[in-house]
C-alpha cells in the first residue's frame, strides 16, 4: 500500500528535524509557509492594527462584513504572517469573508502577557473600525488557539462585546501539560512531545502560573463564551486539550462542537495543499464560521 498523503508530510518532517536554536527554529516554520505559493486572487493588505503588525487577506470569495481574526502557531516562540499566510488565505475563502491575521509579540523576547495584549489589541482594532462583533470570528491554531480562547475571557472580563463565534484548530489550551495524550500519543506525535512543550512553556511563562486561565483556557470558567469549532488530529499530543476543553464547554451551556480527525497530525491545516484532510477541515470551519456570523 503506498503511504497517505498524511504520511508523506510525516516523512518529509522527520528528513528536516528541528533545529536546536531559536533562530533557526523560526526560520525553519516560515520556510515551511513560504514554501507554499499562493493563489493569484489572493490580496495581501499590510496594516498596523492599533500598533501590531499585521495583515488582511481577501480572496473574490470575501462578503459581507465577515472577518476572521487569526493567531497563529508557533508555541508562543515562532511562527509569523509568513508561516501561515497560506492557510490563513485559505480559511477566509472558505468562510467567504476577509481576514486578518496578527504578528504578535513572541516569547522569550516578550513573554506571557504580551501576545494576550497585541491580541486584544486586535480586536479592538476591528471594533475601532466599526466591524460588528457578531461578524467576527476569533481564531487561532495551537498556541494562537488557546490565545483566541484567552482573548475572549479577557474581552468578557472587561465587558466587552465577544466575537460571533471561536475557530480553534488544535489548539494548546493547558500549559501544565497534564493530559494523558501527552504520553498516549507521544509515538505518533511527529511534531510535539512533552519535553518540547515543556521548553516552550516555560519560555512564554517566565514565571506565571501555568494554571493561570488566561494561560491555560481549559482552567477558565467558560460561561458565556462564544460557539466554537475545535478541530483536533487524533495523531497528537494535544488531542486531550481539545476533549477537554470541549467537555468544560459543554459543562457549562456553551456550544461546542469538537472534531477529531482521524490519523491527523499537530497542524495538519498547514499542509491543505497536499492532504485532502487538510482541504476538507478548513472547509469544515468556514461552513462552521458562515453559518454562526451568517446567523446573527
Amino acid at each position: 500500500m503506498p503511504p497517505s498523503e498524511i504520511d508523506l508530510i510525516r516523512a518529509r518532517l522527520a528528513a528536516h528535524p528541528r533545529r536546536a536554536d531559536l533562530a533557526a527554529r523560526r526560520e525553519r516554520i516560515d520556510d515551511l509557509g513560504a514554501g507554499y505559493v499562493l493563489p493569484p486572487d489572493v490580496v495581501v493588505e499590510p496594516v498596523s492594527a492599533h500598533g501590531v503588525p499585521a495583515e488582511w487577506t481577501r480572496t473574490p470569495a470575501a462578503s459581507g462584513g465577515r472577518v476572521v481574526l487569526f493567531l497563529h502557531g508557533g508555541g508562543y516562540v515562532s511562527g509569523s504572517l509568513t508561516s501561515h499566510r497560506h492557510m490563513i488565505a485559505q480559511a477566509g475563502r472558505e468562510a467567504e469573508a476577509r481576514t486578518l491575521a496578527l504578528d504578535y509579540r513572541l516569547a522569550p523576547e516578550h513573554p506571557f502577557p504580551a501576545a494576550l495584549e497585541d491580541a486584544l489589541a486586535g480586536y479592538r482594532f476591528l471594533l475601532d473600525a466599526n466591524v460588528a462583533p457578531t461578524q467576527i470570528a476569533l481564531a487561532g491554531e495551537s498556541a494562537g488557539g488557546g490565545l483566541a480562547l484567552a482573548t475572549v475571557l479577557s474581552l468578557r472580563e472587561a465587558g466587552l462585546p465577544l466575537p460571533g463565534c471561536l475557530w480553534l484548530s488544535s489548539p494548546w489550551t493547558d500549559l501544565a501539560l497534564i493530559g494523558a495524550s501527552m504520553e498516549a500519543k507521544a509515538a505518533v506525535d511527529p511534531l510535539l512531545s512533552r519535553t518540547y512543550l515543556t521548553e516552550l512553556a516555560n519560555l512564554y511563562l517566565d514565571g506565571a502560573d501555568a494554571r493561570d486561565p488566561l494561560v491555560s483556557p481549559i482552567y477558565a470558567d467558560l460561561t458565556g463564551v462564544p460557539p466554537m469549532l475545535i478541530q483536533v488530529g487524533s495523531a497528537e499530543t494535544l488531542l486531550d486539550d481539545s476533549i477537554r476543553l470541549a467537555a468544560a464547554a459543554g459543562a457549562v451551556d456553551v456550544s461546542v462542537r469538537l472534531a477529531i480527525w482521524p490519523h491527523m497530525i499537530h497542524a495538519w491545516h498547514l499542509f491543505y495543499q497536499e492532504v485532502a484532510d487538510g482541504r476538507r477541515s478548513l472547509a469544515e470551519a468556514g461552513a462552521f464560521i458562515r453559518a454562526h456570523l451568517d446567523g446573527a
